[in-house]
């Protein structure tokens, strides 16, 4: 099969495409906008070592007429959407990009996908447009959407978009919805590798509020390996939630990360809480594990544990990572903050 994965050059979308050229027969096109989360060194070997399965285009999702001229260039016949803007700082700061990039480029993906008659097309999706739980109970599927930051709304409009499509043209859309990723080549915005890398250089960690915020966390090759299941197994017009079963409050994170790079827990700050923040996120997955065989492989502990052994390995990635855009967005977000 002839895949195209947008946003193959960020966090989960390279996670995506090595575990398609590494376990499967397929091909792979990558469309990346190249934003400051999308990085080529995250795929660095992948052009030299599959140069008759992997491609590389350097172009937004938001274009129709270039996502038609590459699909047709490439014979797809699958599309991944990983494409998105994921930072809800970020998207507090400014929503423009991700009503651009989430909303629009999805609904002009659909569009192109429909018109060029593509059979299968996966979105991914997250467990943010559901909102926040209380201290009990987990999302299902059928949950109500309630997004509460601008980042969440424009994932939810997105999925909204998804199953307008199904409902409306019965184009076979299927939507994944996962829980907090960590592992290997995430952007440093995100709390673990945040915190992984001030604590490494003996800076202060900035924990919002109380820290006593719940995630459920899932490594990212487990949620790949799900998005690869509802790609071969899903059903159009299906939702699937996809959790690592792994619920952990912020600063127990945060604390075994300094224990890991034996710093003190006195290197903890507590800031003012991001507006809008979820209390806490849990799912159940019991629909992909039923209909698709999904099951999380990793415990938490040991999947950190890997994921931080990764950064301390390498350095080269993190510097290079962690100047330019991420310095300015640092000092913009949290510089009144520390």
């Amino acid at each position: 099969m002839r895949t195209l994965v947008t946003g193959g050059c960020g966090f989960i979308g390279s996670n995506f495409i090595r575990l398609l050229l590494t376990q499967s027969a397929m091909s792979v096109c990558n469309v990346d906008k190249l934003t400051y989360a999308g990085n080529l060194a995250n795929l660095a070997s992948i052009a030299q070592d599959y140069p008759d399965r992997y491609a590389f285009e350097h172009a937004d999702i938001a274009d129709k007429e270039s996502m038609a001229r590459i699909i047709k260039k490439h014979r797809i016949e699958a599309i991944i959407n990983f494409a998105a803007e994921t930072h809800v700082d970020r998207s507090i700061i400014d929503p423009t990009p991700f009503l651009a990039t989430n909303i629009i480029g999805t609904q002009t993906l659909l569009t192109v996908a429909k018109e060029a008659g593509i059979q299968h097309f996966v979105h991914v999706s997250t467990d943010e447009v559901y909102g926040a739980l209380g201290p009990d109970g987990k999302f299902t599927e059928q949950t109500p959407l309630a997004p509460n930051s601008p980042y969440s709304a424009s994932k939810a409009s997105a999925d909204l978009l998804c199953r307008a499509w199904y409902e409306t043209y019965n184009y076979p859309v299927i939507i994944t919805r996962c829980s907090n990723n960590y592992g290997p080549y995430q952007f440093p915005e995100k709390l673990i590798p945040l915190m992984y890398t001030r604590a490494a250089r003996g800076e202060a960690l900035p924990v919002y509020g109380d820290g006593c915020n719940v995630r459920d966390w899932i490594h990212v090759d487990d949620h790949c390996q799900g998005v690869l299941l509802a790609l071969q197994k899903g059903k159009p017009g299906a939702i699937y939630n996809l959790g690592g079963d792994a619920e952990r409050d912020n600063l127990t994170v945060v604390k075994a990360i300094l224990a890991y790079c034996n710093q003190p827990e006195s290197l903890i700050s507590f800031v003012t809480d991001r507006p809008g923040h979820d209390k806490r996120y849990a799912m159940n997955f019991a629909l992909a594990a039923r209909e698709l065989g999904f099951a999380p492989t990793r415990t938490f502990e040991q999947g950190l544990r890997e994921t931080l052994d990764w950064y301390a390995t390498h350095t080269a990635w993190v510097n290079d990572v962690t100047s330019g855009a991420y310095l300015a967005f640092m000092r913009q977000w949290y510089g009144e903050k520390l």
